[in-house]
Formats: C-alpha cells, sequence, structure tokens
C-alpha cells in the first residue's frame, strides 16, 4: 500500500484494511480541499527558499490537473493507497518525478487533515446557513400570509389557549436564529488556521503560518501548535452541536405537523402525492416525510454525544480513533441538508385549515380570554377566574365575545410583544440578519 509514512516495512493485509476502515470512500468529500491546502503550502515553501519558482509552477500545474479530474469526478483513492494525502502525492511523483515529493516538507498528515476538515467544514457550515435562510423566509412568509387565522393552542397535551397560524409558523423562525447563533459559533471554531502544527509540535523550516492563513482565508492561526491538534474532535464537537440545535427545532416541527395533519386535529393537509398510503388501508395519508424528518433529527441529536464519547479520555496529540469522527459527523451533514430542504419543500406546500373554530370543541380555548374580559370590566381576577372555572365544570360556559367560528386574532385584543396580534417578524428579520452575518 503507498503510504507517507512507509518506511520500508509494510503492514499486514488485515491491519490495513482493519485501519484504514472507510476513509478512501469518505476521504473523496475531501479533495478539493487536500488540494486548495497544498496550493498554499507550496506557495509558502516556495516564499520561504524551499521550493524554486520553476518547481512551484510545475507543482500547482501538477495540483490543477488533479483538481480538474475531481471536479469532473473522475478522481478516485487507488486500492492500494492508503487516504487522499497519499494519492495526491503520489499522482504528483508520478507525473513530476521527485518534485512531487518535496510537496510535504513542513507538514505532517496531522496538520494537512486538520486542514482539509476545517475547509470542508467551512464550506458545509456556509451551505447550512443558506439552507437554513431559505427555510427561514419560507416560516416567516407563511407566518405573515396567515398571521390573522387562529389556531388551537396546547400544553401538556390538552386545548390551553387560543394560538395562531401565525404565531406557530413564526415560532419556528425565531427559532431558527437561535440556532444560527450556535452555527456561526462553530464556524469561527473552524474558520482557523491549524497548518504549520504538523504532528503538534511545529517545525525547524521557517514556515510562514500568516501567509497560509490569508492564502486560506482562514481569521486567524491556531496560535499553539499542540492546541491546533487538540482541536481535533472539538472542531467536529462544535459542529455537531450546531446541527443538533437545528435538528431539534426541525424534530418539534416535524412532530407538530404529524400531528396536524391527523384528521383528529385536521388543522393542516398536504397533497395526496407528499404522504403515503396504506398497503390495506385505503383511507390512510401518512406523513412519512415528517416522520423521516423527526427521525433523521434524532440520529443528528445523538451526534454530539458520539464525537464525545470517541475524543474523550485521550491524552493531546493525535491519536487513529480521530479517523472515525468522519465516519460519525458526515453522515449527520448529510441528514441535516436532506431535512432542511424537505421541510421546507414540505411547507411550501402546506394547506390551512380555515374552518378549525366551527366545532364546538374548541370554545374552552376562550376561557382565559373570558376571565380577563370580566377582569377588565372591574370582577377581581380571583374571583373572575373561580366564576368562569365553575361554569366550565358544570357545562355552561360560553365565550361572550364573537362566535368562536368567527373570531380573528385582531378581535382578542392582543397586543404585547409576541403575542398572536403583534408577531414581531421584522424584528425576527433583523435578529436572523445579525446571527447569519458570518
Amino acid at each position: 500500500m503507498a503510504t507517507l509514512w512507509n518506511k520500508g516495512t509494510a503492514a499486514t493485509e488485515s491491519v490495513e484494511r482493519f485501519t484504514v476502515g472507510n476513509d478512501r470512500q469518505l476521504d473523496l468529500r475531501l479533495a478539493a480541499y487536500d488540494i486548495e491546502g497544498s496550493k498554499a503550502h507550496i506557495r509558502m515553501l516556495e516564499s520561504i527558499g524551499l521550493l524554486t519558482a520553476d518547481e512551484l509552477e510545475k507543482l500547482l500545474d501538477g495540483l490543477d490537473g488533479i483538481a480538474v479530474s475531481v471536479k469532473a469526478g473522475n478522481f478516485e483513492v487507488e486500492d492500494d493507497v492508503e487516504d487522499i494525502h497519499s494519492q495526491v502525492e503520489l499522482l504528483l511523483t508520478r507525473s513530476l518525478g521527485d518534485l512531487g515529493k518535496k510537496i510535504h516538507a513542513g507538514r505532517s498528515r496531522n496538520d494537512q487533515v486538520l486542514v482539509d476538515l476545517k475547509l470542508f467544514l467551512r464550506d458545509e457550515l456556509r451551505q447550512i446557513r443558506e439552507e437554513t435562510l431559505t427555510l427561514f423566509r419560507t416560516l416567516q412568509t407563511l407566518s405573515e400570509q396567515h398571521k390573522d387565522l387562529l389556531l388551537p393552542g396546547y400544553t401538556h397535551g390538552q386545548l390551553a389557549m387560543p394560538s395562531s397560524f401565525g404565531l406557530w409558523f413564526g415560532a419556528y423562525a425565531e427559532a431558527l436564529t437561535d440556532d444560527m447563533q450556535q452555527l456561526g459559533a462553530a464556524y469561527h471554531v473552524v474558520n482557523r488556521n491549524p497548518l504549520g502544527s504538523a504532528a503538534g509540535y511545529g517545525s525547524s523550516f521557517p514556515l510562514d503560518r500568516a501567509m497560509t492563513t490569508q492564502l486560506l482565508g482562514f481569521d486567524t492561526p491556531v496560535y499553539n501548535s499542540i492546541a491546533a491538534q487538540l482541536g481535533r474532535g472539538k472542531c467536529e464537537l462544535a459542529v455537531a452541536s450546531a446541527l443538533g440545535s437545528i435538528a431539534l427545532t426541525l424534530n418539534k416541527l416535524a412532530a407538530d405537523c404529524a400531528l396536524y395533519m391527523s384528521p383528529n386535529f385536521g388543522f393542516i393537509h398536504f397533497p395526496d402525492e407528499l404522504t403515503t398510503g396504506s398497503s390495506i388501508m385505503p383511507h390512510k395519508k401518512n406523513p412519512d416525510v415528517w416522520e423521516i424528518v423527526r427521525g433523521r433529527c434524532n440520529q443528528i441529536l445523538a451526534t454530539p454525544n458520539e464525537i464525545a464519547l470517541l475524543a474523550g479520555n485521550l491524552p493531546h496529540g493525535y491519536h487513529r480513533d480521530f479517523q472515525l469522527l468522519k465516519d460519525i459527523l458526515f453522515p449527520a451533514l448529510e441528514r441535516l441538508h436532506d431535512c432542511l430542504q424537505m421541510s421546507d419543500y414540505m411547507l411550501q406546500h402546506i394547506d390551512v385549515n380555515t374552518h378549525i373554530f366551527e366545532n364546538p370543541q374548541y370554545e374552552t380555548l376562550f376561557t382565559v380570554e373570558e376571565v380577563n374580559r370580566r377582569a377588565l370590566a372591574g370582577t377581581p381576577f380571583r374571583d373572575a377566574y373561580r366564576q368562569v372555572g365553575i361554569e366550565v365544570n358544570e357545562g355552561r360556559f360560553h365565550y361572550s365575545g364573537p362566535a368562536p367560528a368567527t373570531l380573528k386574532v385582531s378581535d382578542l385584543g392582543h397586543t404585547h410583544i409576541g403575542s398572536i396580534g403583534n408577531l414581531c417578524n421584522d424584528a425576527v428579520a433583523t435578529l436572523m440578519d445579525q446571527a447569519a452575518a458570518w
């Protein structure tokens, strides 16, 4: 097997198979980033005299050629090659001879893989930011469209108080602003340059780490070489925690939608082609998309714990355990992309029930409104509460305002910030703009 660490003694086939694992497949996602990091590294090597200008140009041309094959989908890690780093160096050496071997001066696979991962995760976080913003805008649009339409509110799974579709959609939009804050925090953890830390103890070459930081667009270097290696696992954990925050929001949204489209509720509806049927029950319209979103998001929520358990209890420095982080984090990233995109797709086709309150069972939702109306008329609040409670228990409660079937949000007099009558969607949009400015 072609390895960067081979000193003349080969590992047995079973050891190679066990230790390499899924790396060849997972590393394909890092190929473009390995080339990007290598180009910055050799530009720096030329600037400190370890490469001539002519050698630099030949290496850059060679890397550009490999990049073309990556973009075309033709690049692969060969069966007898250990990883992406070995494959890139092997291809350069095949085309350029001994010059290709110079590319690794001043770095280790340890800082090389850290750079690849950070560049990859940086792009992933940017993509998730855009997908989250798309869903946010859809939710805000739906909130404004349906801001006057009442919806039953629940606590403990029991009828509670009048809510609205505007408040419900808007709640998930605002929840995403918190998630965006965590996504931005993870981005800042990721966006620091480990290149030049080598195996964790730096190098006797006069490396210009400020130069590679600028070339790769990182905010700063990770200054301490050991700290750069301590970031392995911690960086992935920060990203996984941010993914988990978004997943928790989507999980609850999915649970709501699966419940609300049940005939027992009937609050929302989706076209038949976005639901599934039963093999024996011809009336069924199953919320399979929302159930898969809910389940996938539960898987994502487990990711930070998996990473913490894998990366914990290790002394500082690189350990082969870290290779397995990709097996955990990469699928979680794919799941979140899918869940964000599908949630937005489903909401683009949602239909809301405008006749919910024609059902008399929802009249008790207005007990608090009635208590407040009597309190405003001069009855002490606690007395008004007791009066209405007795009427409910005796089955003779009737809301004294407009008939529930004809009620709109504006009839209820809710005006404070964040109430059904004052959604503050513009203020929430400003919060999202601020949270996403990274």
